[in-house]
């Protein structure tokens, strides 16, 4: 089993209600609590309408909690404001299942990459093409992508430009939310091996949200099972689940090869 570092981030007891008017209310989250270490993928499954999306979007700030607390790195970050907000930003970036949807389709690759440099006021703007093409090497993409839009590329390689984007800040934490799920499967392993040798010579942790259990299974470290916004289990590998739901979900999932962890085995994307 892999070490991991420090705990990085803890969430306790999080909650989020959702105002549907007329009375209705929809409990997205319902006393979750998730912790991420340094270096580890966690991954967080469930089916549609589980939490999964809700919860790292609370993680991101992009929604407020009902209820709960943020701790990060010891130091409770749950009602950070303004400039203290936008400066702990800089430590946990996300990557979206479709990059395009985030992109400004009139900036080229090299200001995509260097924006969140640029907004926290960390870079020139003759320093631009020099770092994009720095960042575009660590995501083995060709150097002269810098000078190109991203509406001119394939679903797989806006995925490294989005990565890159995400990684530029050198955050502690990357949530990537369904980022592999809109990819071919080819690409798909692609985008995993790229994952996994970032995180391996950069020690960054990953949240991890997926509804693909074969691939959770694969790729993350320890994996949190989530329905109807509750927490059911926690567990190292799925197929020793021993909640019934757990159970019911990999029951539905082909067995994945014996004995193997964090491999990219292609019977996985055959």
């Amino acid at each position: 089993m892999k070490n991991y570092g420090e705990e990085i981030l803890r969430m306790e007891n999080i909650c989020k209600v959702f105002d549907l008017g007329e009375g209705k209310k929809l409990v997205a989250a319902d006393d979750v609590t998730v912790e991420i270490h340094k270096g580890e993928t966690l991954g967080i499954v469930g089916e549609s309408g589980s939490g999964k999306s809700t919860l790292a979007k609370m993680l991101t700030r992009l929604y407020s909690m009902t209820s709960g607390k943020i701790i990060f790195h010891g130091k409770d970050i749950t009602n950070l404001k303004g400039e203290e907000l936008r400066q702990h930003r800089k430590s946990i970036q996300m990557v979206f299942q479709d990059p395009s949807t985030a992109f400004n389709p009139k900036q080229r690759v090299r200001e995509i990459i260097c924006e969140p440099l640029k907004n926290f006021g960390l870079i020139k703007s003759s320093d631009m093409d020099a770092k994009a093409k720095e960042m575009l090497r660590l995501v083995d993409l060709p150097e002269d992508f810098s000078d190109r839009y991203p509406n001119n590329m394939s679903g797989g390689q806006r995925q490294r430009i989005a990565i890159a984007r995400a990684l530029v800040l050198e955050p502690e934490i990357i949530v990537c939310d369904e980022a592999t799920s809109a990819l071919d499967v080819s690409v798909q392993k692609t985008i995993l091996e790229l994952l996994d040798r970032l995180q391996r010579e950069t020690h960054v942790a990953y949240m991890f949200i997926c509804h693909d259990l074969a691939l959770a299974n694969m790729f993350c470290d320890n994996i949190v099972v989530m329905q109807h916004g509750k927490v059911v289990e926690k567990i190292h590998d799925l197929r020793e689940a021993k909640d019934p739901y757990s159970k019911k979900l990999m029951a539905s999932v082909f067995t994945i090869e014996e004995g193997k962890n964090k491999v990219l085995p292609d019977e996985l994307f055959n």
